[in-house]
């Protein structure tokens, strides 16, 4: 006998793209000159399947991403519902690696991602700013997409690869 836990569907990369465009808050990692590794909570927005945030043009992202290009990101998915104003519930996540490259505010790409954060993002400091391009590369990891939070104890169950288009 069929149980919905059969039936689930794995998640398709419209479905990682859909939930990426739904949330606005990422975890980007990076490596220093020196080889450190580096994190930073950023507010994104997603344009033609690439990722953009905006940063200071004197922080560390925009000059340590400019240095090495490349990046990891993981994306955490709030799992709404009842039951997350009672238990602490986990959220799911999305993560990627990819090439990042960082942009100058008045290039075509800058433009239209800075007017899309502009809300988050102060008129004095919009010329002054840099956008980093992060272009998903492989395969998406997913952890609780599009799973019941009981089948998200089991990593296997709850773990999905999807191609990134």
């Amino acid at each position: 006998m069929s149980t919905t836990l059969d039936r689930l569907e794995a998640p398709t990369d419209d479905k990682v793209w859909r939930q990426l465009n739904r949330a606005s808050f990422a975890v980007v990692s990076h490596v220093t000159p020196a080889g450190e590794p580096r994190s930073s909570g950023v507010v994104y927005a997603i344009t033609d399947r690439r990722m953009y945030v905006v940063t200071a043009a004197d922080s560390w992202k925009a000059r340590q991403i400019a240095a090495n290009g490349r990046v990891a990101v993981t994306v955490p998915v709030r799992r709404g519902g009842i039951l997350a104003l009672l238990f602490p519930i986990p959220p799911a996540t999305i993560s990627f690696h990819g090439s990042a490259a960082v942009l100058p505010p008045d290039s075509p790409a800058g433009q239209r991602v800075r007017d899309k954060l502009s809300h988050l993002l102060p008129a004095e400091r919009r010329s002054a700013c840099r956008i980093v391009e992060i272009r998903p590369e492989g395969r998406f990891l997913t952890y609780g997409l599009g799973v019941p939070l009981m089948r998200m104890r089991d990593p296997e169950a709850a773990t999905a690869r999807v191609p990134v288009s």
